[in-house]
């Protein structure tokens, strides 16, 4: 079972905050004439943030400043990231740029049109805000050009799903509210939804969701799927399958460990082993094995049974599966396998 902390986890504030803070430290020394010791920012929730600077520039017509993502107790990629926002003087109000390390969208389906730098629409809108606020504070006229860089944002963006998504050289910047909070399932979900706009989008007819990278490179091998056909759904089955259901795609694989699927064949839909276990009783059920109760993992449990037990959990999974999407015309096949990567058993769509 997962630990819970004994103290509460420390939250922390998105790249889309980072970079709101940044812009509003360079306005205020483009225009005010003196960079700020700190800067506070208002999120869409009402929380007021302050941001210390960490970097700090100017020359003709522009100013840059700099703040130091902090993710709180998250386990984020961009943790210590410096994100800079150099600011100049443009015309046709405000724009915004993609600097090093920061992506550009390349596939349709995300909620940025293709050309554009990733900056999502809520940061956005956030550094729309703070534009025309300090812009009627100085007098000024709200035209500016906004560039966002994250320096080391190419290589962060390895360990995340830009690639697959189509956002090619760095970092999105994100953020729906401004504040990250810790060890949250609601990025991971909205990634899963993501790389499905993204399928839907280039009309991929077939798409797969797996529980780890083992599966994920068998499955992709298996059907020779292109890298955006692929969804990270990971322990999140209930969250890729009902989101399908509204926008469905005509043919799903999920693969994935064989104790991983068996909680999905038990109607499990979030297949962490800290948020669901398998029933040992119900396997020694659906076989007649009275063995199987005292199995310690499924693996051993396949050892009893061998194949039939692997087969049972492929249809069952697969029922389950299809239960959620109901009838969006979706056909499931599932793919079970061993730690070793090795097919255990499949089903036919």
């Amino acid at each position: 079972m997962t630990r819970k902390p004994d103290t509460p986890l420390r939250r922390g504030w998105t790249t889309g905050a980072c970079a709101t803070a940044a812009t509003k430290a360079a306005l205020l020394r483009l225009w005010g004439g003196a960079w700020p010791e700190t800067v506070s920012i208002t999120l869409p929730k009402g929380e007021m943030p302050v941001f210390e600077l960490a970097y700090m520039d100017m020359g003709d017509g522009y100013a840059e400043a700099g703040i130091i993502k902090d993710a709180g107790d998250d386990p984020d990629v961009t943790p210590g990231a410096l994100i800079r926002a150099r600011v100049e003087r443009s015309t046709g109000g405000v724009t915004f740029h993609a600097g090093i390390g920061v992506g550009t969208v390349t596939k349709a389906g995300l909620p940025i049109p293709v050309g554009e730098p990733a900056i999502n629409p809520v940061p956005r809108a956030l550094m729309d805000e703070v534009v025309a606020e300090l812009a009627s504070e100085f007098g000024q006229s709200p035209d500016i050009a906004i560039t966002i860089t994250v320096p080391n944002g190419a290589e962060l963006a390895q360990k995340t799903w830009n690639p697959r998504l189509g956002i090619k050289g760095g970092l999105s910047i994100l953020g729906t509210t401004g504040v990250v909070r810790p060890f949250s399932c609601a990025a991971w979900i909205a990634s899963i939804h993501r790389g499905v706009d993204v399928a839907r989008a280039g009309n991929t007819t077939h798409v797969a969701g797996c529980t780890g990278a083992t599966s994920e490179r068998i499955v992709q091998g298996l059907y020779g799927l292109p890298d955006h056909a692929m969804l990270d759904m990971g322990d999140f089955a209930g969250g890729l399958l009902k989101y399908l259901r509204q926008h469905p795609v005509p043919r799903l694989t999920i693969g994935g460990g064989i104790g991983k699927l068996a909680k999905l064949a038990q109607g499990a839909m979030d297949l962490h082993s800290g948020r669901s276990q398998v029933d040992f009783a119900i396997l020694a059920d659906w076989m007649g094995d009275d063995r199987l109760r005292g199995a310690n993992t499924v693996l051993e449990a396949y050892e009893i049974c061998g194949a039939p037990l692997a087969d049972l959990i492929a249809v069952k999974a697969s029922e389950q599966a299809l239960s959620v999407v109901r009838d969006a015309g979706i056909d499931i096949d599932i793919v079970v396998i061993d730690r070793a990567g090795t097919i255990l058993a499949r089903t036919d769509v």
